[in-house]
């Protein structure tokens, strides 16, 4: 069962909320000499569209939340642009616009202090960001949010600290502290991975109903393939910094282009398999991230390398409507005729 099978909500022709163009960030290593370079984030492409939820899939180390924390303008670019509602955050002022973008953090404990109760960031976000005039406004307002995201009765939890809570209730606390900005996209870097099997499926669901009702936008990182599968309207799948395939979710899931896709899903046990019909387990190294210079990051593991693959970086093509792989090897379906023609999808 898929969630994003309800109806989407995003229209067609509709420019895009927020968009990355050439998105880098490279960390220096090595001390203050030091000339080498750790490319986290590299000429990354992304746009994400209104009342759209678009699921970042990949690895630990693939760059998937620093790519979350340059759109939250934690970090600083090394290269690229950031556009939001297609001006350059050069010209916004940074409240303007992390009141329309906000983060839920992996961990809700670590964005909740432990010293307050949980209506002291409640209300301290209203006051800043919908300047809501006298604490009785604001506190009704609070109610409201946390009754929104089903942490009810409210009062009760305005008045609880973050260590009386579970771990779903301090996600689901994380949502509505975003929501008290009145948002337009919320970065969800991981926000099930640290809760339990059977709490997962409400906040997901949690965030499908606040983009149907509230008209959001999710940027949903994460790991897990099922998940992504189950809420994403649309995937994009990284590796080593760089994006190797984006589509519709049940698109790629259905027809992977690029091996390291293809590689992902064959780790999701399927119960239906037979017992020898087991993948071979990937034992490669891990990618060179520090000065990794040209060339497809994923040959070392690759079964399908050729030559070009050791020296050429493979851009992103398309290979089937709406669906783009960075892979030298990959061929366009044979009824697809992408755009200025067949010569066009050749690498």
């Amino acid at each position: 069962m898929r969630l994003a099978e309800a109806p989407q909500l995003h229209r067609p022709g509709e420019g895009a909320l927020l968009e990355a163009r050439g998105l880098t960030k490279h960390f220096r290593v090595g001390g203050t000499f030091s000339r080498k370079l750790l490319h986290a984030v590299d000429e990354v492409d992304l746009a994400i569209y209104p009342r759209e939820i678009v699921a970042l899939v990949g690895e630990s180390g693939s760059g998937k939340s620093t790519i979350a924390r340059l759109l939250a303008r934690v970090y600083r670019p090394t290269s690229g642009e950031i556009l939001f509602r297609g001006q350059s955050l050069g010209a916004l002022p940074t409240r303007d616009y992390k009141r329309h973008v906000q983060m839920v953090f992996q961990d809700p404990y670590s964005s909740l202090n432990p010293v307050f109760r949980a209506s002291h960031g409640m209300l301290r976000t209203i006051r800043l960001h919908r300047k809501l005039r006298g604490r009785a406004s604001r506190r009704a307002l609070g109610a409201q949010i946390l009754e929104s995201v089903g942490l009810s009765p409210s009062d009760e939890f305005l008045r609880k600290y973050p260590h009386e809570l579970s771990g779903g209730q301090r996600q689901r606390y994380g949502f509505a502290q975003a929501l008290g900005c009145n948002p337009e996209l919320i970065l969800a870097d991981e926000p099930v991975s640290m809760l339990d099997v059977s709490i997962r499926i409400g906040v997901l669901n949690l965030m499908q109903e606040l983009r149907v009702r509230e008209g959001l936008s999710f940027l949903y990182i994460t790991h897990d393939i099922a998940s992504a599968r189950y809420i994403a309207d649309r995937l994009v799948v990284m590796y080593a910094g760089k994006v190797v395939e984006e589509g519709p979710t049940e698109d790629v899931l259905r027809h992977p282009k690029h091996p390291y896709t293809q590689l992902l899903l064959s780790a999701v046990p399927d119960p239906h398999a037979p017992p020898d019909s087991a993948e071979k387990a990937d034992a490669a190294e891990p990618p060179r991230m520090i000065d990794p210079g040209e060339g497809c990051r994923f040959r070392s593991r690759c079964p399908y390398r050729i030559e070009v693959c050791n020296t050429v970086t493979p851009p992103l093509r398309i290979l089937r409507p709406e669906h783009k792989a960075a892979c030298h090897v990959a061929q366009p379906d044979e009824d697809f005729v992408p755009a200025g023609g067949p010569a066009g999808a050749q690498p």
